[in-house]
This record gives C-alpha cells, structure tokens and sequence, in this order.
C-alpha cells in the first residue's frame, strides 16, 4: 500500500471532520458565541489569565499537547498491523479526541478559567471534584516522568539534538520579553527565532563533539536536570517562557509535518509492514491495548488539562474555541499518522521491519519505538536532499521539544490542581507556587528513579495510557452532565465516554495483573494504579447516577 496515498486519505477525512462536525459541535451543542465574557478578561492577572491572540494561543495548546505520545504509542501499536493503528488514529480523533479537547475547553471557560476537576465539584458534587483533583494529580504525576524519561532517551542516542534544544530556550526567553515587555509583534521575530533554531539544528553535531563530556551523562542525570528545569519553568510568568516557546515550536512541528508530508509524497514509499499481525509474540490482545497504547494521537485526558489548566486562562474570544480545541488535536492526530507512516513505511523492506517487530519484547524498548519514528521520519525527510544524519537530527528536536512543552505544561497544571486541593482541605503551603511546583515535580522525580528503568523507562507507558484515557472518559462524563442539564444535545459526549471507560477499565485490570506479578520491582506502580482505578470506578458511579437524575432546566441555560 503507497503511504501517501493513506496520507493523503486520512488528512482529507480530518478536513471533513473540521469542516462539518466541528461546526455541529460549535452551533449546536456548545452554542458558542463571540460576545461571550471570557477569563482571559474577567480574571486578568499577568501569570496565569493572559488573553493571547488566537495564533498565538493555538502555537501554545498545539506544541502543549503534541508532545511525545502521539509518536511513541503509534510506534508500538503498529505492532498489530498498520490498518489497526491507522483506523484508531483516524476514527478515534475526529469523532473522541477532537470532541473531548474542544468540549473541555469550553466547559473551563464558562467556568472561570477552572480545571476540570474543579468544574467537577460544581457539575457533579464536592466529593467527586475531589476524588478527580486526586486521579488528574496522579495522571500529571505518571507524566512527568514518562516526558523526562523519552527526552533523557534522546538526549543520550542522540546528542546533536542537545544544543538545539537549550537554543531554543533562551530564544523564547527573548522572544517573550520583545512580546509582552516592548510591544513587538510576535510573528515576523518568532520567524527569525524559529530560523536560528533551524541553524542550530546544523551545528548540533559540532557542538555535541566540542563538548564530549555531555556523551556520557546518562538517562537517570538527564531526568534530574529535565525535571528540576520543569519546576523553573512552571513558576515562570507564562508570557515569558511558556507561551513564546511553544509558539516557536509551532512553527517547529507546522514545518515538520510539511517537509514530512512532502518528502512523503516524494519519495511514495511502500508500507513494508503487514495490514494485520494479530497475534504477535509475547504482545497482550489487540483489544483493549490498542486503545491505551495509542493514547495521544486518538483521545487523551491530558488534552483536556491542557484546555481547562492553562489554555482556558488565554482566550480572547469563546469562538477561538473551536479551531484551538477541535483544530489542534486534528494537527496531534496528523502527527499521530506521520509516526504509523514513519514505523511501517520507513523501513528499506519487510525483513527489516519485521527484525524490529518480531516480538513484544523487540518492539518495547524506548529508544527504539523513539529510533523507529526519527529513522523512519528522517528517510521522509532525506527525500528532499538534506543530509541523512542532518535530518535525523531534525526529528529528535522536534520530538524533544514536544516532550519538553508538554513537560513544562505538565508541571504548571500539577502546581495549579495541588493549589485547587488546597484551597479545599485548607492546606496553606501548597497555595504557595513554589512550594506546589516542587512537591508535584519532586514526587515525580521519586517515581522515574525507583519505577522507569525497565525496559528504558517504558515500564511506565502503559500506566500513562490507562490513566490517561480513564481520564478522558471522566471529563467526557462531566460535559454530558452539564449538556444534559443545560438542556443540550448530550449523545456525542456520552457514546465516546462509555466507549472509552469500559475499553481502558479492561485495560487497566491487565496492566495490574502484570504489576502484581512483579510487585517486588513494580510496587510503586502495582499500588497507584489499583488507587487510580478505584478512584475512577467510584467517580463513574457518582457520574452516572447524576446524569441519570439530572433534568434539564426549564430553557436552556445561558453560555
């Protein structure tokens, strides 16, 4: 089968989805409108509520939830076949992911700029907030340490992308004070930041051999220095290193999918893989891991903290809802299709491929679901008459500054649900910023060290899967309720919502049992995960007897 051709399928699919669900959705279940009060506006403080132009706003939410899980999952699902995979990606995202990115959003701005967990308490009850604050804690937990653990990888396999990447930083930092400081228009200077990122792609290799000693610092040093840069940077102002950052890196992943796409249409390679592999060695069953190992690229409950933990906070208008919410996760559900492309069309052959996917335990290394995406991406790429190892070198910085926003993202959220906790059980240190950023931050350091050194850290990818979706399934079960008590259409939030819950339940019943039956090596995991779970089956039930009793209002309620 010709990958561009599936591309090119897949990417007409997603602009139908845009065109007319997205509208759907707009009009009439959420019925946004532009004259809306937003946060932004009505709770403006200069750190967190910061109304921010819809380009600007997007690049943020865009480059926060395209991160590094949308290529690593799709990487080792395409283990079950290519057409498994790809059907998830592209069902999942229109009709799921881009459904409940969008409807979160909206539910955290007509809440004042809350996390869903808080807009829980009001929709469902005080108990069920706190029980989710306590799920969405955990989930953020788990993330942090995955993202320190793939960029740690890539910082060791592939050094040249370590210059780059600490460029790009002091970059943003600048771009951030030009912005906000002096009034600069942002487009024309993240350009040019954007340009000298891509220069200091060229010279990554140059800088990597002028510096040997960075050859050997190893994973567990990286993760120590990723996560103590995550706690700066989630105590940062959002203007000055959040927002310009990821606006570049917008740009970053806009260009990558582009020349990606392009170098796919040509170079027309062939998908090596097979259609179907049903039954790999040693793999768990197609269903229900497909659903959690693809995470990201379909449906994710960290999107949705992403809308309702910072990207609700810098709206301007409530219509720029929908191409940020609906329209960025249609973007990660691209990108999700460039890494089943890149892993089963990126390779010279089928012996080659197969090499790679003979068994579950060839294929669930880290650093090679991470080598299957930036080798395979770079062949796209390399089409073009750029250097092979140049290219390689191009798809390791944008992976890694993917990870590295969604990691700093990670930690301001963390900080912000650890001071909604607060606020609740009256816990004054942790209403404090710094103290809630290294609480959330060190806890997470704790489980990366003790729990992420089987299997290259991927120990801890299928507890960010299960969690991740459970969550999904939580906040899509809070927006029905608030739907159906608005008197609005409730159906296109709640058939995703069951959908999701029961296939990830399932899912996490068999991640326990493997963890229990390495509870000696996995205890940290075998106890949070039953915790999560019991936390998530009690919230559903609270959830679902309150949709069951709710009634509409007598009109429907105003936005």
């Amino acid at each position: 089968m010709n990958a561009a051709l599936l591309a090119a399928i897949v990417f007409v699919a997603f602009a139908l989805g845009y065109r007319f669900y997205s509208g759907f959705l707009s009009r009439r279940v959420f019925q946004l409108r532009s004259d809306e009060t937003v946060p932004a506006t009505e709770l403006e403080d200069g750190v967190d509520y910061v109304s921010t132009s819809l380009p600007v706003l997007w690049g943020h939410h865009f480059a926060s939830i395209a991160g590094a899980a949308p290529i690593v999952g799709p990487a080792i699902a395409v283990i079950w076949g290519w057409v498994p995979a790809l059907l998830w990606v592209c069902i999942g995202t229109i009709f799921m992911g881009a459904a409940h990115d969008f409807s979160a959003l909206v539910i955290s701005a007509r809440h004042r700029g809350r996390s869903i967990g808080d807009v829980a308490g009001s929709v469902v009850g005080p108990r069920v907030r706190t029980l989710f604050l306590v799920i969405i804690s955990l989930l953020i937990w788990v993330v942090l340490a995955v993202f320190a653990y793939i960029i740690a990888t890539l910082f060791v396999s592939t050094p040249s992308s370590i210059f780059p990447i600490n460029i790009q930083i002091l970059i943003a930092m600048s771009l951030g004070w030009l912005v906000y400081k002096r009034g600069t228009p942002i487009f024309l200077p993240s350009i040019l930041c954007y340009v000298l990122l891509l220069m200091a792609i060229f010279y990554g290799d140059a800088a990597a051999a002028a510096f040997p000693f960075i050859r050997s610092i190893s994973i567990a040093t990286w993760v120590w220095l990723l996560l103590g840069y995550s706690f700066v940077a989630s105590v940062l102002p959002v203007w000055l290193l959040l927002q310009p950052r990821d606006y570049i890196n917008s740009h970053q992943l806009v260009t990558g999918l582009v020349v990606l796409s392009v170098g796919l249409v040509v170079l027309q390679p062939e998908v090596v893989a097979p259609a179907f592999n049903l039954e790999p060695e040693g793999a768990p069953s197609l269903i229900p891991f497909l659903f959690v190992t693809i995470a990201c690229g379909a449906i994710s409950g960290f999107h949705g903290l992403v809308a309702s933990g910072t990207t609700s906070k810098q709206l301007s208008v409530m219509t720029d809802a929908r191409p940020i919410g609906y329209g960025a996760m249609l973007a990660e559900g691209f990108l999700g299709l460039m890494a089943v492309l890149a892993a089963t069309a990126g390779f010279a052959s089928d012996t080659e491929w197969w090499s790679h996917y003979s068994s579950w335990g060839a294929a669930n290394g880290l650093a090679a679901k991470l080598d299957a995406f930036v080798s395979g991406g770079a062949s796209f790429v390399a089409a073009l008459g750029i250097p092979f190892e140049t290219a390689r070198t191009f798809m390791a910085v944008m992976v890694i500054a993917f990870a590295a926003t969604s990691l700093d993202t990670a930690a301001r959220i963390q900080r912000l649900v650890l001071a909604e906790l607060s606020e609740a059980y009256r816990i004054r240190p942790l209403s404090n910023r710094y103290v809630a950023g290294a609480l959330g931050v060190g806890s997470a350091l704790l489980l990366a060290i003790t729990q992420g050194s089987g299997q290259g850290g991927l120990a801890l990818w299928p507890l960010f899967g299960t969690t991740n979706q459970l969550v999904a399934g939580v906040t899509l079960l809070v927006v029905s309720i608030w739907l159906k008590k608005a008197g609005r259409p409730f159906l296109y939030t709640l058939i995703p919502m069951l959908a999701v819950a029961a296939v990830t339940a399932w899912a996490m019943v068999g991640n326990l049992l493997d963890y229990y039956a390495n509870f000696e090596e996995l205890w940290l995991l075998s106890l949070s995960g039953t915790l999560i779970l019991a936390l998530d089956i009690w919230i559903l039930l609270e959830g679902l007897q309150t949709l069951r009793q709710a009634r509409p209002a007598l009109a429907p309620s105003a936005p």
